[in-house]
C-alpha cells in the first residue's frame, strides 16, 4: 500500500504542478509548495538528533562484535568498501557523461538572482574539512546545522563511552531513548511521504516547467543513468558475487527505505529505516548499528561520486572547456578521498563545487555552470539521494559476509518494512544496560 501510495502521489503531484504552470494558477504553486516544505522541515529537524544517538550507539555495541581490535578491523574494511565503490561510482559517472555529453551546444542563461545565490552559498575546499570539523561549541553544532561537526563530536563521545564501559551505562540508555523517540516520531512523519512527495514533485514540476527541463534533459538524464548504473549494475554484483545475497531478496527488503529517500532526498531522515532494513538483511545488529550511520553521513555515491563528474564535465560543455586525462584524474580523485565532505542533504553541493574548484575553473564559470544546473536539482536529487542509501546499506551487508557477521537465517525470513507496521526491536543489551555484550567471533 505505501508504495502504491507513493506511486500515485508522484503521477499527481505532476498533474497539478503541470497544471499550476499552465494556469499560472499562483495558489495552487503556493498550496503545493507549503505541503512539500513543510514535509521538508518535519524531516530535517529529526535529522541531526539522529545522526549523534546511532553512532554514540553503534560505536558502544561494537564490545559485543569483539572488542577494540575487531572493531578496528570492521572500521577499515568498512572504509576501504567506501572508497573502492565510490571509485567505480566516479568512472561510471565519467563515462556516462563522456557518453551523452550533457551542456554540448546549449545556450542557456541562468535567473542572475540564482547566480547571486550560488555565489553565496558556501562551497567545499580542501580546507574547509579541517577547519570546519572542530566547532566551537557543542550546542552551536547542532544549532546551525553543521552536520560533519555533529559527526565528529558523535565519534569522540561514542568513543569516550565506549571506552568507559559501565560507567558509561547510563548515558548510553539515555542516547537510546533519544534514539527510540526521534525513531517513533519519524514513523509518524513516514507516513506522511505520499502527501509530502504529491507537494514536492507538484512545486518542482510547477516551479520549472519545461523552460529549463527540456534544455536540460541531458544533465538530467545523464545524472538518472548514471545513479542507474551504479544502483541496478554494480550494487547487485556485489550482493550477488561478495555477499552472496540474490539482489531480488535485497531489493524486496529496501524498497521502502528506497522510495522513502527519493521522496525525501535525505539519507539522514532514511537513516533508522537504512538501518533497520541492514538488520533484516542478516547484517549483525551492533555492526549494522555502526556502519550504517556512518555510511548516512560519508557515503554518498549518488551525491559524492556520479553527480560531480555528470556536473563538472557539464560546466566543460556548457563553456567549450576541453578535459584531458589531468581533469579526469582529478575528478576521480576527489571523489574517492573527499566523500566525508559531502555530510547531510546539501552534500551534492559541497562535492561539486570541490570537484570544480580542484579543475581550477573560473569562479564566473562555477557560478553561472551551478546555477543552470539549480534549476532541475530536486528532480536529479531524487535519483541521487536513492542511490547514496542503497549503497549505506550495501557495504555494510558485504562487509559483514566477509566478516561471519552476516545471518542467512535472517536474510531468508521475510520482514515488515521498516518504521511502517510497528517499533522496532531495541538495541541490544546486557543485563547491566550498557550495551555490552558477550563477543561474538568475527572471522577475519
Amino acid at each position: 500500500m505505501f508504495a502504491l501510495a507513493v506511486l500515485a502521489s508522484l503521477v499527481l503531484g505532476a498533474l497539478l504542478g503541470w497544471v499550476a504552470d499552465s494556469t499560472g494558477a499562483d495558489w495552487l504553486v503556493t498550496t503545493l509548495d507549503t505541503i512539500g516544505s513543510t514535509f521538508t522541515k518535519l524531516l530535517t529537524f529529526t535529522v541531526l538528533p539522529l545522526i549523534f544517538t546511532a553512532i554514540v550507539l553503534g560505536i558502544t555495541s561494537l564490545r559485543s562484535v569483539g572488542g577494540g581490535r575487531t572493531a578496528a578491523r570492521l572500521g577499515g574494511k568498512t572504509a576501504v568498501w567506501f572508497a573502492a565503490t565510490s571509485l567505480i561510482a566516479v568512472l561510471i559517472g565519467i563515462g556516462v557523461a563522456n557518453l551523452l555529453r550533457p551542456g554540448q551546444g546549449l545556450d542557456i542563461s541562468p535567473d542572475q538572482q540564482r547566480v547571486e545565490e550560488v555565489n553565496d552559498m558556501a562551497g567545499g575546499s580542501w580546507l574547509d574539512l579541517v577547519t570546519g570539523l572542530v566547532p566551537e561549541h557543542l550546542v552551536g553544532a547542532f544549532a546551525n546545522g553543521e552536520t560533519l561537526q555533529v559527526v565528529f563530536v558523535s565519534l569522540l563521545v561514542g568513543a569516550a563511552a565506549y571506552s568507559l564501559g559501565d560507567k558509561a551505562g547510563p548515558f548510553v540508555e539515555f542516547n537510546r531513548a533519544v534514539f527510540e523517540i526521534i525513531q517513533r516520531v519519524l514513523g509518524w512523519i513516514i507516513r506522511l511521504a505520499p502527501l509530502g512527495t504529491l507537494g514536492l514533485i507538484g512545486n518542482a514540476v510547477a516551479s520549472y516547467g519545461n523552460e529549463f527541463f527540456v534544455p536540460l534533459l541531458k544533465l538530467t538524464g545523464a545524472t538518472y543513468l548514471g545513479c542507474a548504473l551504479v544502483l541496478f549494475a554494480l550494487y547487485p554484483l556485489l550482493l550477488w558475487f561478495v555477499a552472496r545475497v540474490s539482489p531480488t531478496k535485497f531489493f524486496g527488503k529496501a524498497w521502502t527505505v528506497l522510495q522513502f529517500a527519493f521522496v525525501s532526498r535525505s539519507s539522514g531522515a532514511s537513516l533508522p529505516l537504512s538501518r533497520q532494513t541492514a538488520i533484516n538483511l542478516g547484517v549483525e545488529r551492533s555492526y549494522a548499528s555502526f556502519a550504517v550511520p556512518l555510511a548516512t553521513t560519508t557515503k554518498m555515491d549518488g551525491c559524492a561520486a556520479v553527480y560531480p563528474a555528470v556536473g563538472s564535465i557539464f560546466i566543460a560543455n556548457l563553456f567549450g572547456f576541453q578535459m584531458g586525462p589531468v581533469q579526469y584524474l582529478t575528478i576521480v580523485a576527489v571523489a574517492v578521498f573527499g566523500a566525508i565532505a559531502t555530510a547531510g542533504v546539501t552534500g551534492w553541493f559541497t562535492m561539486l563545487t570541490l570537484t570544480v574548484g580542484a579543475l581550477d575553473f573560473p569562479p564566473a564559470m562555477i557560478a553561472t555552470g551551478i546555477a543552470i544546473a539549480y534549476a532541475v536539482d530536486p528532480i536529479m536529487d531524487m535519483m541521487r539521494t536513492m542511490t547514496n542509501v542503497a549503497g549505506q546499506i550495501t557495504v555494510p551487508t558485504v562487509v559483514a559476509r566477509t566478516e561471519g557477521l552476516l545471518d542467512d537465517e535472517v536474510l531468508r525470513a521475510p520482514s515488515a518494512p521498516p518504521l511502517l507496521n510497528g517499533p522496532e526491536e531495541s538495541e541490544p543489551t546486557d543485563s547491566r544496560g550498557s550495551g555490552a555484550g558477550e563477543p561474538v567471533p568475527a572471522r577475519a
